[in-house]
């Protein structure tokens, strides 16, 4: 699904939010190098990223032509920022209702509402295409954004203890968000 090009300005700030070129791919397999090895709340570290551009640009293409999930790109002031991101967690019937929703921005892109403007438009997305809820995972200790989902309406269903170890020894949980949308 391609999501139309939108601008919006917070503060001081010029926003565009929109679906990813494939001629982009090499820019976000640069991007999940830099912001994965900033961070110790994303998936994995810097060095696990094996994905190519050529293989981004097969991801940018799905995306872009799925009726079902979609991959939106943030820039502010022309700079590439993050993106977000939701599909399905099944195809079965009985998980179809069901949006997997992920997120990730650079550090210096956090803090000033960036990540909430990104998450209402794809929220959005999400209900008009008829998905009766929306579920992310967050890392435990990512405080901010655990309050963000919180205040967007995401409810904590469940927790994996110890889910992540890092490769100092200590360990951080998964902690498993709803929305429910059309109640």
């Amino acid at each position: 699904m391609v999501f139309k090009e939108k601008e919006f300005t917070l503060g001081e700030k010029s926003i565009l939010l929109r679906s990813a070129r494939t001629d982009e791919a090499q820019l976000l397999v640069d991007y999940l190098k830099d912001v994965c090895g900033e961070t110790r709340f994303l998936l994995c570290d810097a060095d696990e990223i094996e994905y190519t551009a050529e293989s981004e640009e097969d991801f940018i293409e799905d995306k872009n032509s799925s009726e079902d999930s979609m991959l939106m790109l943030a820039f502010v002031d022309g700079e590439y920022a993050g993106n977000c991101s939701f599909q399905p967690i099944g195809t079965r019937r009985r998980a179809k209702h069901r949006a997997d929703i992920g997120i990730a921005l650079y550090q210096k892109y956090t803090g000033f509402g960036l990540g909430r403007l990104m998450l209402e438009q794809l929220l959005g997305k999400i209900k008009e295409l008829g998905y009766e809820q929306a579920e992310l995972t967050v890392v435990g200790g990512n405080d901010r954004a655990y309050r963000l989902y919180e205040s967007l309406g995401f409810k904590e269903c469940g927790r994996i203890p110890n889910a992540n170890k890092y490769q100092d020894g200590t360990y951080a949980d998964d902690i498993h968000m709803v929305k429910e949308l059309n109640r």
